[in-house]
């Protein structure tokens, strides 16, 4: 590989982690390229949310500033969807779609997650629109509106009490999730939680908003919003030939997703390789990711350091020894 097809550290991804990353590592001097598939997470949502100092960006806007700030530290970015990660630290080989490759010293992985919707006609539509997941990223937007939760795990029952603090008009709609117990009933009939049993056929949508669910017998309870419970999972294929595949995570017992394992700064274990954002955490909130791809970041330096790899310009290196 030739050194100008060969940089200190290759992103793949280039949402709030692989962002932050980059921009971490231009700053530190470091040779980066980022490649970007073009296809954010969050992409349907209106606006980020909890994250200082940008409440409410699109994350569009959120994506364009920070491409923007990477290239102004003379980071790179390229458009593309990465196929295959292959070799081992200090000398990989990044294939991208088309047969294009390029070298790599070190890999920082944020190619984050698809998430699995249920099967219901009305919610991919509606996704990160009028059907949310997060009440803390759009419980603000939906407030005080009719809101159904429509429950796949015993988690639609933590998520109704959940919502109950965004709207005093919350419905659980048990859908294919287990049977409630005699305590849960009396807990969401405590909080002025209604429970509408039997499946869900479809959400009903009018002049481009959900105005109720429609259950399988053709009854139709009005809502302005739906909760859902989608599982993430991790976009980690092109590194599966370095022996790196995701696992389930759970919380309460309940499989939320997929992502790779990794220690508390990112790191997998194949040496050289780190990842960071949703492909690691499937809990991860837009900020969140941010914060983990600066600490993958530098982690990265510091390994390259611990290599003897410095990447400062040769002029600059001759300027500061005369």
């Amino acid at each position: 590989m030739t050194n100008e097809n060969r940089y200190d550290v290759v992103v793949i991804g280039g949402g709030a982690a692989g962002l932050s990353g980059a921009l971490t590592l231009s700053r530190a001097r470091r040779s980066v390229l980022l490649i970007d598939a073009g296809q954010p997470r969050n992409a349907p949502a209106e606006g980020v949310h909890n994250y200082l100092g940008r409440e409410g960006a699109s994350p569009a806007e959120l994506y364009r500033t920070g491409r923007a700030e990477i290239e102004g530290y003379g980071g790179e970015i390229r458009s593309g969807a990465v196929e295959t990660v292959t070799g081992a630290a200090g000398d990989f080989t990044v294939t991208l779609a088309g047969g294009d490759t390029v070298g790599a010293r070190r890999i920082l992985l944020a190619t984050g997650a698809a998430d699995e919707l249920p099967d219901v006609p009305g919610v991919r539509e509606r996704w990160g629109r009028d059907v949310l997941h997060c009440p803390y990223c759009h419980g603000w937007e939906v407030r005080d509106r009719a809101i159904g939760v429509l429950a796949t795990s015993p988690g639609g029952f933590h998520h109704a009490q959940l919502l109950r603090q965004w709207s005093a008009d919350v419905t659980l709609f048990t859908h294919t999730a287990p049977a409630l117990g005699d305590d849960q009933l009396a807990d969401l009939a405590a909080r002025g939680i209604r429970v509408v049993e039997g499946t869900v056929a479809a959400l009903r949508v009018e002049d481009d908003a959900i105005t109720g669910v429609e259950l399988g017998d053709g009854v139709v309870v009005p809502a302005g919003a739906v909760v859902v419970q989608p599982i993430p999972r991790a976009r980690a294929a092109m590194v599966a030939g370095l022996g790196l595949e995701p696992v389930e995570q759970e919380r309460g017992g309940i499989v939320a997703g997929t992502a790779l394992t990794v220690d508390p700064m990112g790191g997998t274990a194949v040496s050289g390789v780190w990842a960071a954002g949703n492909v690691a955490d499937v809990f991860a909130t837009v900020i969140k990711s941010a914060a983990a791809g600066v600490d993958a970041a530098a982690m990265i330096n510091m390994d390259l350091i611990v290599a003897g790899v410095y990447s400062v310009p040769a002029a600059a290196a001759a300027a500061s020894a005369s």
